[in-house]
């Protein structure tokens, strides 16, 4: 049922590949920015920050007019090339004990309107718009949707074959991360991948669910411009990167609130006690290990939280994630945190040492309590999308992380 295209990518040439890719912008400090910004003229940052050529932080539609003409100049310049012929890109990122192996393909905005892409994330009406724009003026898409598939033998199989072959891409980044990249051109083979795609009930968003509603929504419009619409140009289609269930990884993020909502310590732990059972460790840091236990660190003592199950009551598989019950039980009628995307109040923390990092904040004053759970897995994020509903915001921080500018959809 999924549909899956080849496309004509466009790709850094071999020689400059390892200097255009880059992460995330987000994912970058000041300093470090700036550092390559200043010394790597080929990274695909210049094209995503143009006003750094001026000098000068440019926004909104002058920057969208800027991102396109720093494209074009790369084109020109040659550090990009285009393929001749469509193609599936076949993309292994690993470092230490993980890897994942995907698919850079091109997927179907009708198959995200249909459904058939599941989202388990509400998306800003405000920022798909803005992101559609974007979309239009620069013409082009250089960050995939990471998606999701049950694992499948048979793709397993034809993939691992082509990874026996030579590398198109082989490089090693500064953050120790090795990437290869293996060009499926072969006719036969690219029909058989969507022949088994094409098996496939549901694709699930992991990663991106803002840049797959902007391109339906830009599809859309494209849609009521054209008047030899015929379902499939390229605006029909966005880019996405495929991967079995089975390589994704998943983290938690922990909560921090900057205060009790007027409660004092005793008054806090009281009104927690209706709906769990309290106990102080005084084994160091404390770290849940099971669905429905917390760790709370409040005054300079680690806390373990447990749901007292027969208080409070699971309806649907949103009612029974941790996320969710946090919030229902804690965050909103005790902290009277309501909105947990842009309340000041609160704020998420993930990564290596999150715990240690939690602590730290909460010691130095910025915040007064915070909250660690268990990470979400994959069933219960199949489980939110099969049932339409929507996870709390920051349930899951997912790897792998993918590098921009590798592969580029031209809309």
């Amino acid at each position: 049922m999924a549909i899956v295209k080849p496309f004509k990518a466009i790709r850094p040439t071999k020689d400059k590949v390892a200097y255009v890719a880059s992460k995330s912008y987000e994912e970058y400090d000041k300093n470090e920015l700036n550092s390559i910004l200043e010394y790597n003229p080929f990274s695909f940052l210049h094209i995503i920050n143009p006003g750094f050529k001026f000098h000068k932080n440019i926004s909104g539609k002058e920057r969208f007019k800027l991102v396109q003409n720093r494209y074009l100049e790369f084109l020109e310049d040659a550090v990009f090339e285009k393929d001749e012929t469509p193609c599936f890109y076949l993309y292994q990122l690993s470092k230490n004990s993980f890897k994942s192996l995907g698919l850079f393909c091109a997927t179907s905005v009708t198959d995200y309107n249909n459904d058939i892409i599941k989202k388990h994330e509400d998306t800003l009406e405000e920022r798909e718009v803005l992101f559609s724009e974007y979309l239009n003026t620069v013409g082009f898409n250089a960050e995939p949707v990471l998606m999701t598939y049950k694992d499948d033998d048979e793709i397993s199989n034809i993939l691992e074959i082509e990874i026996t072959k030579v590398a198109v891409y082989d490089f090693t980044t500064t953050d120790k991360v090795r990437h290869k990249l293996w060009k499926i051109s072969n006719i036969d083979t690219i029909e058989k991948l969507q022949k088994l795609f094409g098996d496939v009930n549901a694709l699930y968003i992991a990663d991106g669910h803002h840049r797959s509603a902007s391109s339906a929504l830009l599809a859309e419009m494209s849609k009521e411009k054209n008047t030899k619409h015929g379902g499939q140009e390229a605006y029909n289609f966005f880019m996405s990167y495929l991967i079995p269930e089975s390589e994704i990884k998943i983290f938690e993020f922990n909560r921090m609130v900057k205060d009790l909502n007027g409660l004092s310590k005793e008054a806090f732990l009281i009104a927690l006690d209706t709906l769990y059972r309290i106990e102080k460790r005084n084994d160091g840091i404390y770290k849940p290990e099971k669905k429905h236990h917390f760790s709370m660190y409040l005054d300079g003592e680690f806390y373990s939280l447990y749901l007292r199950k027969k208080v409070y009551e699971f309806t649907d598989p949103l009612s029974s994630l941790d996320t969710q019950i946090l919030y229902k039980t804690i965050l909103e009628p005790i902290l009277g945190i309501q909105d947990l995307r842009n309340d000041k109040r609160i704020a998420y923390g993930y990564g290596k040492y999150n715990l240690i990092k939690m602590k730290d904040h909460i010691d130095e004053g910025h915040f007064k309590v915070g909250f660690s759970l268990v990470p979400i897995c994959i069933d219960e994020i199949k489980a939110i999308a099969d049932a339409g509903l929507v996870m709390p915001p920051k349930s899951t921080y997912i790897e792998p992380k993918l590098r921009s500018g590798l592969a580029i959809y031209e809309i």
